[in-house]
């Protein structure tokens, strides 16, 4: 209306004005359209991200390094910390496995879905025949939980090994054993950090990361037993990816859950996912709307 007027009046201050209201309301609504859809118990917790090649030979490890690049550049972008924890380099390049973390709020609510299996398709850079490969690597998104979360850990059940940090430097960090890897044996689940000089703070580091994994594993026990787990992990290969991006012989970006296709895939690695994480959250709320009014007529008939 006010626009309207303005241009009616030939008030350009005015019109200007009433643009820079007409952008703070639209974003405004666009913040509250978010919140809706990042009502999870944890989404606004920091994030726990590990990233693990999986078939795909070197170029899967080259691949987990060029993920584990485009998740920092998103969180820069994005003014979130981040720290890397864990870094297992690759034989011959990029990385067999990293873990970091990420602080800042509703850092878990947008990172999980990010959760899965993602795909690369490129003209291999490590074949000397210059042949199309297809690599994989999985993306692990877990709340970084507060102490207020009871997890019950028996010291009987860990296995902690120590040793030299693999990191560059080659002073105290490398000099002495202050990495740690915990190994929880009920549960196979492995952890480890080699982030700081000291070995007390990496196990500290080391202990918050097995936390998250343990209640991820408690929580996902708790819903198949619901009957609302509908997929678990699957092995990091061909036909269970969630995104795919392809750089050769076409250049795309697809992610298969919501059928978003991007082509600009430079952006995407350079850290460019809001148009992916938000047409994921979109997607979430949708489904949980269809199964809130499905649950609702079944327990009551006459529902229209």
């Amino acid at each position: 209306m006010l626009l309207e007027l303005a241009a009616e009046a030939g008030d350009e201050a005015t019109a200007k004005e009433a643009e820079q209201a007409s952008l703070a309301i639209e974003k405004a609504v666009e913040q509250m359209e978010l919140a809706r859809m990042l009502s999870g118990v944890n989404d606004r917790q920091n994030a726990l991200v590990s990233i693990n090649a999986g078939a795909g030979g070197t170029d899967a490890q080259d691949w987990a390094e060029m993920l584990l690049r485009m998740y920092l550049r998103w969180c820069e972008r994005n003014g979130y910390k981040t720290e890397v924890l864990d870094h297992q380099p690759g034989e011959e390049a990029g990385l067999k496995s990293a873990t970091f973390t990420v602080e800042g709020e509703w850092a878990f609510g947008y990172l999980r879905s990010e959760n899965g299996v993602h795909r690369l398709v490129r003209i291999s850079p490590f074949d000397a025949s210059a042949r199309r490969q297809t690599a994989f690597a999985a993306v692990f998104v877990y709340p970084d939980l507060d102490e207020s979360i009871d997890i019950q850990i028996r010291d009987e059940d860990l296995e902690i090994q120590t040793f030299r940090s693999g990191g560059a430097g080659g002073q105290h960090v490398n000099k002495t054993e202050s990495a740690v890897r915990i190994i929880h044996k009920p549960s196979g689940i492995v952890v480890g950090c080699q982030s700081e000089r000291s070995q007390h703070k990496n196990k500290s580091s080391a202990m918050k990361m097995l936390r998250a994994k343990l209640y991820e594993k408690e929580e996902q026990e708790k819903a198949a037993q619901m009957g609302d787990v509908h997929a678990q992990k699957k092995a990091i290969e061909w036909g269970s990816q969630i995104r795919s991006y392809v750089l050769a012989p076409y250049r795309l970006v697809t992610d298969h859950r919501t059928e978003l296709k991007i082509g600009n895939v430079d952006a995407v690695l350079d850290g460019e996912l809001n148009e992916l994480i938000h047409a994921y959250l979109i997607r979430g709320k949708d489904e949980a709307m269809v199964a809130g009014k499905k649950a609702a007529a079944a327990s009551d008939p006459d529902t229209v």
